[in-house]
This record gives C-alpha cells, structure tokens and sequence, in this order.
C-alpha cells in the first residue's frame, strides 16, 4: 500500500485558466505577507447521492457560479466564497461579492486558504477508500478494504469493549477539522451518547486558560461588545494577538483598520513582528514570551501611581482593589494592590522591576502605561497565544484587571478584556447539531487524554477529572474524527507514539479523515471522509458575527468517501440505533432542520434553505448598527444587575480562587509567575532559545499543510534572529538542528530582524516527518513541546519551551 504523503496537486481546469488562477494567487499572497488577512472555515461528503442543484449559469460558457461557505476548518473566521464550476469541476474560487457599503454588514472575504481550496480538493492524495492496517502503528502500511467489512469491523470493536470495560472507556477526542454540522466529531459524538456515552471532556487546545479564567473576573465570558463598536476606540492594544493570520472572526482586521481611520492609535506586543503588527498597528513593541503579567503589573503601577485609574468605577463596580474592599473573611489578605506595590513581598511591580523580564525599555513601559490609562475609551484585547503557556491564567487575569481599574468596562469603545464572546447573547453558536446528552457522567480536561491512555483508574480530581472521585477505566478504544490531535497537534509528539504504538493501551483506533495524516498512521481503520463541496452544510461566524452561510453539495464525492453522518448512520444501523440516530433525516433534511433552528433563536427572518439556495449569496446576514456593549447595564446600576461572580461585582481578588489553597501557582490576585521552562531558570544553561508556534498564515492548525501554492507562498523555516544565528554561525537558509531533550527537528531557518533576540519561531502544524534516526524533518514544533498542563484550566502549555539550535558548523 503506497505512503500517503502529501507532495504534488495536479492542475485543475484547462492550462490557460491554471496559470491565470494562480498567478493571481501569488499576488495576492504578497498582499497577505505584507499583513492584510482574511481567512476561511470547513469540509464534509455525502454518502446518498443527494442532488446537486446550481442556482445559475453565466450565458455561453457553460459556467456555473455558486456561492458558499468556506470549509470550516477552525481558521478563526467564516468566509463566503464564489465558486466557479464547469463541467463539474470548480475551475476557480473567488470571494464574497455583495455590496459593501459600510461596516454594518461588510462583505466575508477568504483569505489564500480560502481561494486556494481547490489544490486541496483535487488533491492526488485525498484517501478515497477504506483502509486496514497491516503493519506497525505508525508504519503507514495498510491495505483496501471495504467498507462492509470496515464498518462491522468497528461495530465488532466497539461493542466489545463496551462489554468488557464498559463506555467509558471509549474516547472520541478533540477535533476541529470540520464544523458544518454534518461533518466533524458532532456526528460520533451523538452516536456515542446513543450507545451509552464514551469518556467526556471539557475545554479545548484554543482556549482553556482564557475560558475558564474570565469568569472568575466578571462571572461570564460574554465580555466583548459587538465590533462594530470598535470605531469607537481611541487606544487599543493587540497583546500577543494576530488577527491578520488567525483571524479571530472574520474582518477583524477590517474593524481595526476602520479605528484606526477613525483616529485610534494601535499598538502590538508580540514576541514577532507579526503579519498584524505590520499592517494594523502603529508600534510593535516586542517582549518576551510568558512575561505578559509582569508587564501588565508595572502598567497597573504606573496607573495606579499616577492617579490614571478609575476611581469611582472601582469603588463602585469591584471588589479585591485594595484593604478597603476585600471580600469577608479576607479582610487581611494581600489585596491587588498591595501586590502591585509589593507591599507584602518587598517587590514594587515598577517598570525597572518588568524591564529585566519583560526585555521592554522602563520608559517604554512607562509610556503605554499612561497612554492606555489617560486615553478613553481604550481597548486591551488579549490573544490566545499567551495563555498556552505555564501559568497561562494569569495573563487572562491581569488583562481583565487592567481594563477595569482604568473603566474601560461597560463604555462604547471600551473593552473588559478576557475571552470577550460578543455581546449581548455569547455570539455565534458553531455547532447545532443535536449530540444529545452523554450518559458517562466523568469528564476530563480535554488536554490530559494520554494520561487517561496510560493511569486513566488512577485519575481523580486533582488531575482535573469531574463526575466521579475516579475514572472508572482508561481509554481503549479512540474513535477519531476531523482530527490531526493523536500526534501531530498535541503536546510531546515523540511521547504520543510511543503510547499508541503500544497496543495493550489503546486497543483499537478509527481515524476519519481526507489526507493520511500523521494521526492516521496510527489508526488500525482509515475511513475516508468527503468535503463539504460534496455534501451539504451549513456553518455561522466564528466567535464574532451575525450572520448564517450555507455549503450546498456542489460534486459528487470521488471514491467510496462519505460524509462523517453516513459514516455515522451506516454505523448505527450496525449497532441497531439508526432510527434514532438519523430520526428520518438525510445532510440536506438536517440543514433545512438547521436553518429553522436559527429562525426560532438568533434569526427570525431568516428565509427557509430552499430560498437561501435560490438567492446564491450564500450567506444570511443581520446588519448591526448599534452595536452592543458588553456590561453597560452594570456599569450603570452595579446593584440592579450585578454580575455572576460571588460579590456580584468585577472581581479584582478572587476568594474562589484564594479558597483554593494554591497560592504559588493559582493566586487570589493576578501575578507574575516564572515559567517551569525559561530563560532564567537553570535549563536555560543547555537550552537558552525561547521557542514559539504561531498560527500560519498557509495553515489551518495541520490543514492544508503541503498544498502547493500555500506552500510557495509560505514556506516551512524557523525564524532566528541575527544575533542569536551569528552566534551559532547559521546563514540565511542553512538547514539548522532545533533541539531539547523530547526530540529534534532539522529544518531551514530564516534570519529575520522580526522575531526578538533569544525567541526562535517554528509555525505550529507542519506535519511530522520522522526520519530513520527519528528526526523530524518536517519542522513540527510539537516534537519539542511539553506535555506539561497549567495549573488552574488544566490547559496545553505548549508555548512554554526552551530549545537550543545549532547551524552546519556544529552538526
């Protein structure tokens, strides 16, 4: 059976209009590498031939012109895109054409990712039959089978570990590769709790610190006004966020630049000179990865300091500021400003304090400081990159709490910080398909999956386990859908195959997937999954936005593929639940069910499917022109609308947090803790680099690694700085050896002034490639990251690493 790697894409279309399309396509890739982004979405198939209908033709050459969603794939943002298809091939893809007057409703325009799906649909690669493995887990050696025989299979598997461990020892992890309803980890998801449940998780690789984090601040992470009212905004801050690349809901970016039109001044603190900070910002100011807190302390300081703090809406709106205000029973406490001005630990968080750590000049530190608190209304938004490190909650905190000292809560143009979900009902909803509820009642942190593969019995509540004082079993059986998780994107990868290499742990494994993905050389069944030009879907924003796109089936699926649903239905009538499973229903029926459901909550004029089709703008959009503003109705009245935080107010020192008994690792009050990995711990002496893995401009996470196009546009390399690859003797190119004691990687290198010295970059999600020697030849950063969780979410630290690098001369 051939290695399934991913290589070469064949030209789509007759020769004239390939060169056109993809000279096009470079250009506009320039554009994107000088920092103007937009991105795309997701994918499935359909296994019943349902039909495929185009709205319209173009008069005399036989083209048809759909528009729709763009695969959800989790880049951040929903795009519409304009599909060109003759003769049952999409011959080009172009993006959201309706009018764009103003920002009320701006246009959803995909970004190269997006433009460029068709090197990914005609892929020579895609997997389009059934596989069975036949060697070693991870060998890549498997041979075709059918999919009777692929599906009694499974059946067989999970029935039988049903019977002799019961259901919670089945496990259908984390996966973001689709998320049109009818494709994606939905779909097993619900056939799971039909069957009797498999082992729960809680939080996700994104976003557990920011998530869980918030709430102990406000009481909720609905935090972020709707951003449209980001025009409001005189300062704001991009910390550690890149929406130009990873979007963050699409036209992000297209709000910040109309700010920045309307006068507000942008600044970005980053460890690189991102793709954000080149196009939307007016300053980069670089700094030192998992410092955050310690800068943010010395602008509290300085604030604080120079009477640039909100007094009255301390006094009124929070708790925790000072002696004054602690909650009852800890009235003795080190309250937020005592820590500030080190009156318990002797440190005043000054700004020389935050220069030795931070690497950011005191004065600059001083002047953002007071740029941030004497400039109304100001907007502090937090990436997520940041708190994917050790201690990652406590830059949640300390941007929380520098947003409310300064009352930038509950303002047009303010922004409370946080995970900041839109206002005023949460924003969009992702997925509606129904899974039901899961009958096996414990839970883990999403991110400790392998420590259930290897001690699940012994797991309780301090390994972040809910529903049960212990788990009941460990996981045996992995049922793996639209996801790249088991190897390429999770912590330790050299860790993670040796665990499932081994198959007393994991018994047996199913991937589904289009590509034969580092994950899926592990699997003992491949299933082979359409994408959503071939099935139908449905998807809405993505965390900010107000509006539904459609997918319509636009070509058959090639092969035996099929969507995740008729994976899952042909699985259900194996297991004798289809009737249940489907209640009737085919892809189409369940996104017209879809469409009605968005009618009865967020949109109550919505159009039926059938009309949406008919009209071929492939999106439904609600125009905001007063946009909503989160926490306005407390800001004004604390007493009638109090907040869901114990105090019923903004919580600046958190008694559930103090209550916890963890001071050194999960404080009351914000602070800055040294990471378990850092420059100025002992293993800086054999490992002196910071590395980092940012979110590719020609990714999606692991999706759409190798495509050609993306690939010219964006290389694979790790970026050093010229003084870190002088003093390792490395040129410009040079192929380097980046290294710690869980693996190496050897990769090219690009020298670049844009990444801060003694910070090293390597792009998150190439897939791994180990060579006989078990390098990675590949560059995936995960062979290098810990598997090490923070220690209040229970989250991925996987930023938090200390590498060493070394050039020609030292190999």
């Amino acid at each position: 059976m051939k290695e399934y790697e991913i290589n070469h894409v064949p030209p789509s279309g007759d020769p004239d209009k390939e060169g056109m399309d993809r000279r096009c396509f470079m250009k506009l890739s320039a554009v994107f590498a000088g920092g103007i982004a937009t991105l795309g979405s997701l994918a499935g198939c359909s296994g019943n031939k349902q039909p495929i209908r185009l709205p319209g033709k173009l008069d005399g050459d036989g083209v048809s012109i759909v528009r729709a969603g763009c695969p959800a794939h989790n880049c951040g943002g929903r795009c519409v895109l304009k599909l060109f298809i003759k003769d049952d091939e999409i011959v080009r893809i172009e993006t959201d054409d309706r009018p764009d007057d103003d920002i009320s409703d701006p246009q959803l325009r995909a970004c190269i990712r997006g433009r460029a799906y068709r090197r990914r649909q005609y892929h020579p690669d895609r997997l389009k039959y059934p596989l069975k493995r036949t060697g070693g887990r991870g060998e890549g050696k498997f041979e075709r089978i059918s999919w009777d025989e692929a599906l009694d299979m499974m059946a067989r598997e999970l029935k039988r570990v049903k019977e002799t461990y019961g259901n919670s020892a089945i496990l259908v992890p984390y996966g973001t590769g689709s998320y049109n309803q009818t494709n994606g980890r939905q779909t097993a998801a619900r056939l799971m709790n039909l069957f009797g449940g498999s082992l729960g998780f809680y939080n996700s690789y994104s976003w557990a610190c920011i998530s869980r984090a918030t709430p102990y601040v406000y009481g909720t992470g609905v935090t972020g006004n709707q951003r449209q009212d980001w025009v409001n905004s005189r300062y704001i801050i991009m910390w550690g966020w890149n929406p130009a690349e990873m979007r963050d809901g699409t036209n992000s970016e297209f709000f910040l630049k109309k700010a920045r039109e309307n006068g507000a001044k942008i600044i970005c603190i980053d460890p690189r000179m991102s793709m954000s900070a080149t196009a939307l910002a007016d300053e980069w100011i670089p700094i030192r990865p998992g410092t955050d807190t310690a800068l943010m302390s010395a602008m509290a300081h300085v604030i604080i300091s120079e009477n640039l703090h909100d007094k009255d809406f301390i006094r009124r709106c929070c708790v925790g500021f000072d002696k004054s205000q602690m909650p009852p029973g800890c009235e003795n406490e080190e309250s937020y400003s005592d820590y500030i001005f080190g009156i318990r630990d002797g440190q005043p968080k000054t700004p020389e304090w935050a220069e030795a750590i931070t690497g950011i000049p005191k004065n600059t530190i001083t002047r953002i400081a007071r740029e941030y608190g004497s400039t109304k209304p100001a907007m502090l938004y937090q990436g997520y990159g940041m708190q994917r490190r050790a201690y990652g909650e406590q830059p949640v905190l300390g941007g929380c709490v520098l947003a409310a000292i300064t009352g930038n809560v509950g303002i047009p143009g303010g922004w409370a910080s946080g995970i900041a979900l839109q206002a005023d009902d949460g924003g969009p909803f992702w997925n509606i398909f129904p899974t039901g509820r899961n009958p096996v009642r414990e839970a883990i942190p999403v991110f400790l999956w392998t420590e259930a593969i290897l001690r699940g019995k012994e797991m309780g509540p301090d390994d972040g386990v809910i529903g049960a004082e212990k788990l009941q079993n460990n996981i045996k059986l992995i049922w793996c859908v639209a996801s790249n998780i088991l190897i390429n994107q999770h912590a330790d990868t050299n860790r993670s195959a040796k665990i499932l290499k081994d198959e007393s742990l994991v018994e047996f494994i199913v991937v589904q997937d289009q590509f034969m993905t580092p994950s899926a050389k592990y699997a003992d069944l491949v299933l082979p999954v359409c994408t959503q030009f071939e099935m139908w879907g449905l998807e809405d924003g993505w965390k900010y936005g107000d509006e539904v796109i459609i997918m319509p089936k636009v070509q058959e699926p090639p092969g035996e593929t099929k969507s995740d649903y008729q994976i899952a239905t042909e699985l259900a009538e194996r297991l004798g639940l289809k009737e249940e499973y489907t209640l009737g229903r085919n892809e189409y029926d369940w996104i017209s069910w879809a469409v009605k459901y968005y009618r009865n909550t967020r949109f109550p004029d919505i159009p039926d499917l059938e009309k949406l089709h008919e009209m071929n703008r492939g999106v439904y959009t609600r125009a905001i022109h007063e946009p909503k503003v989160a926490f306005r109705d407390f800001r004004e009245d604390p007493e009638q609308y109090p907040l869901n935080t114990p105090s019923g107010k903004v919580e600046l020192f958190s008694k559930t947090l103090f209550d916890m008994g963890k001071p050194d690792s999960i404080p009351a009050v914000p602070k800055y803790i040294q990471e378990w990995e850092s420059p100025f711990g002992e293993e800086s002496k054999k490992y002196p680099l910071q590395a980092i893995g940012h979110h590719y401009m020609p990714r999606v996470h692991s999706t759409h690694d190798g495509i050609d196009w993306l690939e010219e546009a964006f290389p694979q390399r790790i970026f050093i700085n010229p003084l870190d690859a002088e003093a390792r003797g490395i040129k410009d190119g040079d192929q380097v050896l980046v290294y710690n004691d869980r693996g190496k990687i050897m990769m090219p290198c690009r020298i670049t002034k844009k990444i801060m010295p003694g910070v090293v970059n390597i792009p998150q999600g190439a897939w791994w490639e180990p060579d006989k020697n078990g390098i990675d030849r590949r560059g995936n950063v995960n062979v290098l990251t810990s598997h090490r969780w923070t220690p209040l979410a229970f989250g991925n630290a996987q930023h938090t690493i200390m590498v060493e690098v070394a050039g020609r001369a030292a190999l």
